[in-house]
């Protein structure tokens, strides 16, 4: 069988804990995978006994020596130096132009020829990179570099976009340059194929295959109960301290619901940028009391937010479909979220959560209002959230999935008893 590693740039990450249920769960159904990170994990990523694991046995591209840096360009120039030149030349190609870019291009081949010396020392046949960032880069320089210096020993390469970011600037990164080279590609959501489709020729299609993020419903498993209360709440929002996050606007609405009267406390896990500006804008809502900032935890924390929490809110004007909405619902957790890109794949409106336009306070404000004064309706959402991860985003179905995608590749070899799938025999939601 072949030996499959995932790239991600940071690996472990806090905010990818996804990543590696992912690759937990394909493990369990028996796929060889290696871990490699372009670099090091940061000690503030590792927070929970599974990531201090994972990142034991991670291999790091970076930080590296001068001399190691050196001895392996030289190497593999010395040993194939027509596709050396050709993947240099293709890493100057990629991207938006401009002599900064050009420059940090030359990074990525730096980095691009390390990964190419250690997929053929481990004997990696295919790498599957997270994201469309400088890992992409990376994996697609050493695949054509191996194609052409060694066709007999060629490590292919996939990626998995997950949005919305890499759709703000496919330029800057190359997605269509990428999605023509790649082996295949993964998109989270059909909402991300489809914009993976705009940048491809139709032929290249069935080589993008959707393959959801999942849940492990085992470990995210709600509590026995939850507030009854009708005159108050614990709103739970999880996430990257973002703009993009519309939590500004979910301060104006917990200050709007405790002027009308309701005991709403507001606790936000996660950090980032706009942390400061967020702390200001709580103070200036009047609501700085009653508003949690607890930085990046741990899953094994994380889990016992959602189960103390009463609704989870993530207010974002872009999204993929985010795995923190679907923890959440595994937790029997109602759900108030925006009706953007990929997310109408995972909530249904009033059936197993509640979506609202975004940059809206007003409705944002009534939809938490509404939840707040019937707890039955809680309840009820909860249930039905919890149904549907366990119906269709549970992590042995993503990872049959996209065991599948990399068969239909001839990546792997078919499951026993199944032929490979085309693309649009691969298990979908039910929408």
């Amino acid at each position: 069988m072949s030996r499959i590693a995932y790239l991600m740039s940071h690996y472990p990450a806090v905010s990818h804990a996804f990543v590696l249920r992912e690759i937990e769960a394909l493990r369990r159904e028996g796929v060889d995978v290696a871990t490699i990170s372009i670099r090091r994990a940061r000690p503030e990523d590792l927070l929970a006994p599974a990531d201090r694991r994972e990142a034991s046995t991670t291999h790091n591209i970076l930080p590296t020596s001068a001399r190691r840096l050196l001895r392996a360009h030289a190497r593999a120039l010395l040993r194939a130096p027509g596709p050396y030149l050709s993947a240099l030349g293709l890493a100057l190609r990629t991207g938006s132009p401009g002599l900064r870019e050009r420059l940090w291009h030359l990074f990525y081949f730096a980095e691009g020829i390390l990964l190419a010396e250690h997929c053929r020392a481990a004997g990696i046949d295919h790498v599957h990179a997270q994201f469309a960032d400088s890992a992409t880069d990376a994996a697609m320089l050493a695949s054509h570099y191996l194609a052409a210096a060694r066709p007999e020993e060629r490590t292919t390469w996939s990626l998995a976009v997950h949005g919305s970011v890499e759709f703000y600037n496919v330029i800057a990164y190359g997605l269509r340059v990428k999605l023509a080279r790649a082996s295949f590609a993964v998109a989270i959501s059909d909402f991300g194929r489809s914009q993976l489709m705009t940048l491809s020729e139709p032929e290249r299609w069935e080589h993008i295959h959707v393959v959801r993020c999942a849940v492990d419903t085992a470990a995210f498993r709600p509590p026995a109960g939850r507030s009854a209360s009708a005159t108050g709440a614990e709103v739970l929002c999880v996430g990257r301290l973002l703009p993009g996050k519309g939590l500004t606007l979910l301060l104006a609405a917990v200050a709007a619901l405790r002027r009308a009267g309701l005991d709403v406390r507001l606790t936000l896990v996660g950090d980032g940028p706009a942390r400061a500006a967020l702390e200001e804008t709580a103070r200036r809502e009047g609501v700085a009391e009653h508003v949690r900032f607890l930085g990046a935890l741990g899953q094994d924390d994380v889990r016992e937010h959602y189960a103390h929490a009463d609704v989870f809110c993530l207010p974002s004007f872009a999204e993929g479909i985010p795995v923190v909405a679907m923890e959440a619902m595994a937790m029997e957790l109602p759900v108030v979220s925006t009706r953007i890109m990929g997310l109408p794949e995972l909530i249904e409106e009033g059936v197993d959560g509640i979506l609202i336009r975004p940059g809206r306070t007003d409705e944002l404000t009534a939809a938490l209002e509404g939840l707040i004064r019937d707890p039955a309706t809680r309840a009820r959402l909860g249930r039905a959230g919890r149904a549907k991860i366990e119906r269709e985003y549970e992590s042995a179905r993503s990872a049959r999935a996209l065991r599948a995608a990399l068969a239909s590749e001839g990546i792997l070899d078919a499951p026993p008893g199944g032929s490979r799938p085309r693309v649009d025999e691969l298990p979908v939601p039910e929408l």
